[in-house]
């Protein structure tokens, strides 16, 4: 088990299969919403599901639209667990806030996207600022 601290984060205790790449994030942009999966074939996570996976991605791109975009993911039950960037933007905190969706970013131990491999078991703790490796 490892710990790993982060910012104060948004949203509720999350646990799943982490989902890593080194790349940005637009709910808008990025996904099929009615499939689950990333859409767009620049994404370095083209063709995955992201349904009940912890994203860990750099940075969250685009506007408003992606903020309510997580909250019309999680009501239809094809949401992330939860999702760490380096640096989120504060439209897509609100939206995970109001979805109640796990979101931190600004890990203290560095890049977060090198930090956790895609596999690895994770429980995110946003109120606590922390994330643990479980494997």
């Amino acid at each position: 088990m490892k710990l790993l601290k982060c910012h104060r984060g948004v949203g509720s205790r999350a646990v799943g299969e982490a989902l890593v790449a080194d790349d940005n994030f637009s709910a808008r942009y990025d996904l099929d919403r009615l499939r689950g999966v990333f859409s767009r074939a620049q994404h370095r996570l083209f063709g995955q599901s992201y349904v009940d996976r912890v994203l860990v991605l750099n940075t969250a791109k685009g506007g408003v639209a992606s903020a309510w975009m997580l909250y019309e993911m999680k009501a239809s039950g094809l949401a992330p667990a939860a999702i760490l960037f380096n640096r989120a933007n504060p439209i897509l905190a609100q939206g995970a806030a109001l979805a109640d969706m796990a979101l931190c970013d600004r890990f203290e131990d560095g890049d977060v996207t090198r930090l956790i491999q895609t596999g690895q078991t994770l429980e995110v703790d946003p109120e606590a600022g922390r994330v643990l490796i479980l494997d």
